[in-house]
């Protein structure tokens, strides 16, 4: 039987793996989620009640609705109810309907931060801005916008560490990120089985990387304190 050293190189270059499929989805939902995340907070803001009302029950039920259960009716629900496969049966197939699944979840709840960032302006600026001859749109990017941004940047920070973690919820539709590297060699993998401790190295990455973001985003923050 290997020893834990000897099992060690195979397991850190399945976890190297594993981690780098995380870190893509990680990237991918973000890049996907921030600015679709923007479009439904102006929907959800809209002037025109249907569209607003649509927007609002949209975001209802993604948030609603376990993260979990949106993969799962995702990446099965046009094979087995419309006979089309989208997606295939590959890694790759897995990863697009993960992304999409995570970049709308996750816009949605953007959505709402972004709207209380907007809100909280106060309305007297847009009103000191119109006065001034400025258009609507000038205030917002001008005006709004610099300051939601300082709004938004702690609850937006929190999101973003959650969603390291909940990439591990890809496993449901066997993407195989790092939990799904770790736990494999419970199961029996590359000659390895019954090992419960490349777990741990697991919770490991995820730390690691949630500190490198945590500070990022620490520094981003005290960048922004000119709005005080």
């Amino acid at each position: 039987m290997q020893t834990i050293m000897e099992q060690m190189p195979i397991v850190l270059h399945a976890l190297n793996v594993g981690f780098l499929q995380t870190l893509r989805l990680f990237l991918v939902t973000l890049l996907g989620a921030m600015p679709l995340g923007l479009l439904i907070a102006f929907g959800s803001m809209s002037r025109f009640k249907p569209l607003s009302m649509l927007t609002k029950l949209f975001v209802w039920i993604i948030r609603g609705t376990p993260l979990m259960i949106q993969m799962l009716i995702v990446y099965y629900f046009p094979g087995l109810v419309f006979d089309n496969p989208i997606w295939g049966g590959g890694e790759t197939g897995r990863f697009m309907a993960a992304s999409v699944s995570f970049i709308i979840n996750y816009a949605c709840y953007f959505s709402e931060i972004y709207r209380g960032g907007i809100q909280g302006v106060p309305k007297g600026q847009e009103e000191a801005g119109l006065v001034l001859g400025m258009t609507r749109s000038q205030i917002f990017f001008k005006v709004t916008l610099l300051q939601m941004i300082k709004r938004i940047v702690p609850p937006m920070s929190n999101e973003i560490i959650t969603l390291v973690k909940d990439t591990s919820l890809a496993r449901i539709i066997s993407l195989q990120e790092v939990i799904w590297a770790g736990q494999a060699f419970m199961k029996g993998s590359q000659g390895i089985s019954g090992a419960i401790w490349p777990l741990f190295f697991t919770a490991f990455y995820y730390l690691v990387f949630n500190g490198i973001l945590t500070v990022a985003l620490s520094r981003v923050e005290k960048k922004l304190d000119y709005f005080r």
